[in-house]
């Protein structure tokens, strides 16, 4: 009778702890209007429900990093910090949730432009690959970790020889990346979510890095007719609008 009691109880504050399926719809649909500060009070309140939910854990990751992305540069950093606090949380909670390691890699990413210290930018840079190719290999149609990889490879294509060299021999070695994979992996991230407007966007620049300006210009063309995702797209189909007419 005591086991049964006990099982019982178990049971019960297992389903106490159980995420609201609902909390997390209301805050996707909150996300998805770009209503950041309303997507995370959902997100919270069902992290409150089940504080090691790797579901709602991420889910704060993301709307922290996206609200990173367009604050004021004084609010910024801080706001990486809790998508990055939050996606480790997400990881310990279960490693196998690819959308918590794609996060974690978004937060590092953009921490990197916050740190004037380059051996910690390099560490930094390591980590986004490794938990890019994880997300990747826990879910090959993951278009957000293809996209973040595509740009940090386009980062890694734009520095020379010598740097890495240099980098390697004072500081540490450099992950490898090139155009060519850059290329290959945003147009993974393309086919994967063809609407996504920063897929296409990072593309056109590494048509830009790559002096392919007649590649670039058809991609930042067919982006016209793409509707913002997220509140940093916008900024992005601005920015097309200006280049487009230099690109003749």
């Amino acid at each position: 009778m005591i086991y049964f009691a006990t099982v019982l109880m178990l049971l019960f504050n297992s389903a106490l702890q159980m995420v609201d399926p609902n909390d997390l719809k209301d805050g996707d649909d909150r996300f998805a209007a770009m209503d950041y500060a309303a997507a995370a009070a959902k997100y919270d309140a069902a992290l409150q429900a089940s504080p090691n939910s790797a579901e709602a854990l991420w889910r704060l990751s993301r709307v922290y990093v996206c609200m990173g992305e367009v604050a004021a540069a004084d609010d910024a950093e801080a706001l990486h910090r809790k998508g990055e606090k939050y996606a480790r949380l997400a990881v310990l909670a279960d490693e196998k949730n690819p959308s918590a390691h794609t996060w974690l890699a978004a937060a590092l990413g953009n921490l990197t432009n916050f740190t004037s210290d380059n051996k910690a930018k390099i560490l930094m840079s390591r980590d986004v690959v490794s938990e890019c190719l994880r997300a990747i290999e826990l879910n090959p149609k993951d278009d957000v970790a293809y996209s973040i990889l595509g740009s940090f490879y386009r980062a890694m294509g734009n520095i020379g020889w010598l740097e890495k060299r240099l980098a390697a021999t004072f500081i540490e070695s450099l992950p490898d990346g090139s155009y060519a994979e850059s290329e290959t992996m945003l147009k993974k991230a393309i086919a994967l979510a063809p609407r996504a407007v920063r897929h296409r966007y990072e593309l056109g620049l590494l048509y830009l890095d790559m002096n392919r300006k007649a590649d670039a210009k058809k991609v930042f063309a067919d982006m016209q007719s793409l509707q913002p995702q997220l509140r940093s797209d916008r900024d992005r189909l601005a920015k097309i609008k200006d280049l487009l007419p230099t690109l003749n």
